[in-house]
């Protein structure tokens, strides 16, 4: 039996009576979590024409069941609306799929086998490049990959794999080569060329903007490799719950949105996309907004993504302090920042939506000065300018995040993995506002998550689970890594749910389980309210449906 269930859920079925139209489909036998704080709990829940149009009890549900409705038995699973992730990379994430995986290669040597196997199952044709990767140096000691380590195992054939937090990778000697880089070749403004120390030659990694020097050189993939990979990302997303992303962009942005466009037109796009282009590109979107409008609720646009700072784990995330362990830097700004302003200024004028990247402190205060500045420049209206990561805050830029009413875009896995090894990076006192999302509810913040894959994994289960235990998964933090900022597993859905429809406009729509509401939801297979967080990682997802399409069902 649910908990309770009001006078209002019945009130909320009497359009559907009056409309005198019988459901297309009842889902019951369930314990439903609706996100709607008015009717939280439900057993039952009705469709009809994409959208939710019953949800309450389930004899009141069933009885509106007709000759041509399906109902589906459930089998007592729990549902819940469906996961939106607030910061993808979605179609890297699908080449990322059919790629060499490194995310978990314990050593250099293990490293270095995984690239030589990948490079023997490809054809002898040297154009096809070794992408991807998502590799993470602190899993053995911290020492940074080496072209040398994979030369042998990769001949001619050029590679360029990431690490997994996108900003730095490792080029081999034939993508430098490609790329033009040389012990001459000086640093790009926002970048850094790795040199060896003795002869200043580059050992292969590249950090931030100094990847752009081989990026330019790779060949762009064809459309039919895009929508390859976005079939793949797809059915990924499914399997997890997934049925919505806002998505970053992995090839320049609008070569993203053409994808997504290309697959709504065809009838083939199976999850819902905000499509997110640069910021450098603001002039464009504004008339591409005038021609196009905003998209449809499958697919929209009119969101601006620009980076402030680099990352954590690459020692260019932009502090106020130098990193403890790398005294020598406290980070790079990545973006001029005489631009970056103007373009925040003049993109907000034309009515455009800001998000940004800022991870560490000095970056995230950088930010929401600008902020604060536009809405000064520009005058109210309701802007609900994000901030992507906001990993590093000072207490102040906490209360600044709430007061100002910008969105902290966050992903929590990040914790569980950044938390094996931050403290080294940036000290005690820093990370006791490293991803601070008991501090940002506290303060009043609209708090969103996502996984930013393929940076982390895409499950939204895993990123719950980082939330609302903050257990790094080197096992070291069994009671939560800076345990104050842990939160509860509603907190988690909401941000993974409702919060996220409100970052992106469309919390009229979607985010809740509640009649008039996009039919979007999940079916998992255990009741997350009921178990031990612990157990959190091992829950299925059963069944994924959107607008009332079933698109994933497990064993299917």
């Amino acid at each position: 039996m649910i908990r309770s269930l009001p006078l209002l859920s019945l009130m909320l079925m009497f359009p559907l009576a009056a409309a005198a139209q019988a459901p297309e489909a009842v889902y019951t036998n369930a314990r439903i979590w609706t996100g709607d704080p008015t009717n939280p709990w439900a057993e039952a829940l009705a469709v009809a024409g994409g959208a939710i149009v019953a949800v309450g009890a389930a004899p009141d549900v069933e009885a509106l069941a007709g000759a041509t409705t399906r109902t589906i038995d459930l089998g007592g699973g729990f549902v819940v609306p469906g996961f939106i992730d607030n910061h993808t990379h979605f179609l890297s994430g699908g080449f990322q799929l059919a790629s060499v995986n490194l995310r978990d290669a314990d050593t250099p040597a293990e490293f270095a086998r995984r690239l030589g196997a990948f490079a023997e199952t490809l054809s002898d044709d040297e154009d096809r490049w070794i992408t991807g990767g998502d590799w993470d140096h602190e899993r053995w000691g911290g020492e940074l990959p080496h072209r040398d380590w994979i030369d042998r195992l990769t001949a001619g054939r050029p590679v360029f794999v990431n690490r997994l937090d996108g900003h730095m990778a490792l080029a081999n000697t034939a993508a430098l080569e490609r790329a033009g880089i040389t012990a001459e070749t000086p640093d790009p403004e926002g970048g850094t060329i790795v040199r060896d120390p003795a002869t200043g030659a580059p050992t292969g990694v590249l950090k931030d903007e100094a990847m752009s020097l081989v990026y330019r050189v790779m060949p762009p993939p064809t459309e039919a490799a895009l929508d390859e990979a976005l079939d793949r990302a797809m059915d990924h997303a499914l399997a997890l719950g997934v049925t919505q992303v806002h998505d970053v962009g992995s090839f320049g942005g609008w070569t993203d949105l053409a994808t997504f466009r290309r697959a709504h037109a065809a009838g083939r796009l199976r999850l819902r996309v905000y499509s997110l282009v640069p910021l450098a590109t603001w002039p464009r979107l504004a008339e591409y907004r005038a021609e196009h409008g905003l998209g449809d609720d499958d697919l929209r646009w009119g969101g601006l993504k620009a980076f402030v700072d680099g990352s954590l784990g690459s020692t260019t995330a932009w502090f106020y302090d130098p990193y403890d362990d790398a005294p020598e830097t406290a980070g790079l700004v990545v973006t001029d920042t005489t631009l970056l302003r103007q373009w925040i200024l003049d993109a907000d004028a034309a009515g455009l939506h800001l998000a940004i990247h800022a991870i560490g402190d000095r970056a995230n205060d950088w930010l929401l000065d600008r902020y604060e500045e536009t809405a000064a420049a520009n005058g109210p209206r309701d802007r609900r300018h994000r901030i992507e990561h906001a990993q590093h805050l000072t207490p102040e830029a906490i209360r600044r995040i709430a007061r100002l009413g910008v969105v902290p875009s966050m992903q929590p896995y990040h914790a569980i993995d950044d938390g094996r090894w931050a403290e080294k990076r940036i000290g005690p006192e820093r990370i006791q506002t490293t991803y601070a999302f008991a501090s940002l509810l506290g303060a009043g913040a609209t708090l969103t998550f996502g996984s930013d894959w393929t940076v982390a994994p895409l499950s939204p289960l895993e990123g719950i689970y980082a939330a609302v235990t903050r257990r790094t998964f080197d096992g070291a933090h069994p009671e939560g890594w800076v345990p104050g900022q842990k939160i509860s597993v509603a907190q988690a859905l909401r941000a993974y749910t409702a919060h996220n429809a409100y970052a992106g406009f469309q919390e009229e729509r979607l985010g809740m389980l509640a009649p008039g509401r996009y039919a979007d939801f999940v079916v998992l297979s255990e009741d997350l309210f009921e178990i031990d967080p612990v157990a959190i990682p091992a829950v299925r997802v059963l069944r994924t449906v959107v607008g009332g399409r079933e698109r994933f069902v497990a064993g299917e």
